[in-house]
């Protein structure tokens, strides 16, 4: 493996009850909150009655900016931004899910800058400061809630981005599984698939001696596909939700990861689909990462074989190690029609018209991304005609 800096500055506070400790940490900053959430899902499960009521007992003044999209714009990061100045704002509340976490840490980044917070994502500026924030998770998903990434839209120009900075960890998050017992089925589905891409992303790479990484990577997979069937019979069983809550945690927040880079080829695949299209995240994964892995499995075909037997169980005996790769993609690929994720760009309605557009996107940034197999345009519309 690579040599390696571990840095994660969140404080994690995970399980029932958790939110109490709103109180203590609040009272470390100035009176001015600002709270930034979606779209209303927090008021009708009652968490916004609980939150507020936690700020003004502290004597905290709040502002508020709401309507947060599920592929968070520039737009709204901009306002954001624009209410901490005029305001005075001493520190931000993310109650949401990741988009309203990635849409916060632009804001909060924003704040404390004098260029436009779209060349910071952009990376034509680099970020020099952050407010503090903290949040206050209500869907397993993106794991932004104990990481420092962060994507953004633009849908004027039709571009989104990832980025990240050392300033836009969060100082804590609050994490209660109750708090996700309302998501709904296709965002709970939408959710796992995306916690299995960041986990399948993590594990194709060409570094050698990433033993306990590789075992606590697959760990990750085997856990999620063997609770996502019984949490989808019962979406209200807290068990089951705190299970992949830590999961999508874990995912993403660098600890699985220490001492290689994985692939996020097919990240920057889905980013161009949604920037065009606005689909869901996890559903473009969904349609993208098996056709992806059949494009890149002969890159190394060991890895695939690997995550194949360990992963998948699928049986070697009288097998290639293509052939053993290749079943292990197909057995992702039926996991994840099992629980009725999308297998299509032709699922929302995306045909070949656009794909010459979506390839465009993907090279906007440099002429070649991932890291596993390296990728340009060609290959871009290789795997996206795969994908209709």
């Amino acid at each position: 493996m690579q040599k390696f800096t571990f840095y994660n500055p969140t404080k994690l506070y995970f399980g029932k009850g958790q939110l109490t400790n709103l109180s203590d940490e609040i009272t470390k900053y100035g009176e001015n909150i600002l709270l930034v959430y979606g779209g209303g899902s927090i008021k009708r499960n009652g968490l916004y009655d609980q939150v507020t009521q936690i700020l003004h007992k502290a004597g905290k003044k709040i502002f508020e900016l709401s309507g947060v999209e599920p592929n968070p714009r520039v737009t709204t990061a901009r306002k954001g931004i624009e209410i901490c100045k005029k305001e005075q704002i001493d520190f931000i509340l993310a109650v949401g899910g990741g988009s309203t976490i990635d849409c916060t840490k632009a804001i909060a980044v924003g704040a404390k800058s004098e260029t436009d917070i779209w060349d910071i994502v952009t990376k034509k500026e680099t970020a020099n400061g952050a407010l503090d924030f903290g949040t206050v998770l209500t869907l397993a998903a993106t794991g932004s809630e104990m990481n420092s990434g962060s994507v953004i839209t633009n849908w004027e120009t039709n571009e989104k981005h990832g980025w990240g900075s050392p300033y836009s960890f969060p100082t804590f998050s609050i994490l209660d599984p109750d708090f996700t017992k309302t998501v709904p089925k296709d965002q709970t589905i939408y959710g796992m698939v995306d916690i299995m891409s960041h986990a399948l992303e993590h594990y194709f790479h060409h570094e050698e001696n990433t033993l306990l990484q590789d075992r606590m990577v697959e760990g990750i997979l085997k856990t999620v596909i063997e609770t996502a069937p019984k949490l989808l019979e019962d979406l209200k069983n807290t068990d089951h939700r705190e299970t992949i809550l830590y999961n999508g945690t874990m995912a993403l927040n660098g600890m699985v990861n220490m001492g290689y880079h994985g692939d996020w080829a097919t990240h920057n695949l889905e980013h161009a689909v949604s920037a065009v299209h606005d689909i869901p995240h996890g559903g473009g994964l969904a349609i993208l990462f098996p056709n992806w892995m059949k494009y890149a499995i002969d890159e190394n075909v060991g890895r695939f074989k690997q995550l194949a037997i360990r992963v998948f169980d699928v049986d070697p005996e009288g097998k290639s190690d293509k052939e053993i790769g290749l079943e292990g993609i197909d057995k992702l690929r039926d996991f994840w029609n099992s629980i009725d994720a999308p297998s299509t760009l032709g699922d929302y309605g995306i045909t070949d018209d656009s794909i010459d557009v979506m390839a465009d996107k993907t090279v906007i940034a440099k002429s070649e991304f991932g890291n596993f197999k390296k990728l340009n345009r060609a290959d871009a519309i290789a795997i996206y005609k795969a994908s209709l």
